[in-house]
């Protein structure tokens, strides 16, 4: 993985990305990056587990799960089926759990909470739409890079233009 610090990427790249406001915790590796996947869903990981079943090739998943945190929609079987596929990281807008077992695995891991309750099954949501949170729209096919000082998000990849 190429190095960066998203501090330096916005200070060099400021007028080519997006600084997202959220303020999300980390329980992952922490600094990934790479092109972006979106899920729009709430209380429902059915499609996020499809995903994460697919080739990532040093993919983010993007998931807006609404801000909700009444349920995770990620825990740490399902960031193991996302590191043997080869995802970089997943950002939960909403909950996670089997926060202990995300801290020991090499994959970024981003939420805003933890809750030890499963989301629900019923195959709600879209993949591949736009998400917004933070100030960001997040489209499939833009760029993520993610440290402990926040996230940012581009249109192509900013490293290749050092």
């Amino acid at each position: 993985m190429l190095e960066f610090l998203t501090a330096d990427l916005m200070d060099d790249f400021g007028d080519l990305c997006q600084s997202c406001s959220t303020q999300f915790q980390s329980f992952g590796a922490a600094r990934f990056s790479g092109p972006i996947r979106t899920i729009l869903c709430c209380d429902d990981n059915v499609l996020l587990k499809q995903l994460l079943s697919t080739p990532g090739t040093g993919s983010v998943a993007v998931v807006d799960g609404d801000g909700f945190l009444g349920s995770a929609l990620l825990g740490d079987q399902m960031a193991e089926l996302a590191l043997s596929n080869n995802w970089s990281g997943v950002i939960i807008h909403g909950a996670v759990r089997d926060t202990a077992a995300l801290s020991r695995l090499p994959i970024g891991v981003k939420a805003l909470g933890t809750n030890p309750r499963k989301s629900g099954k019923r195959g709600i949501g879209f993949v591949d739409v736009p998400v917004v949170f933070g100030g960001v729209t997040f489209t499939t096919g833009q760029w993520l890079y993610s440290d402990n000082d926040g996230i940012l998000v581009s249109q192509n990849p900013l490293l290749d233009k050092r």
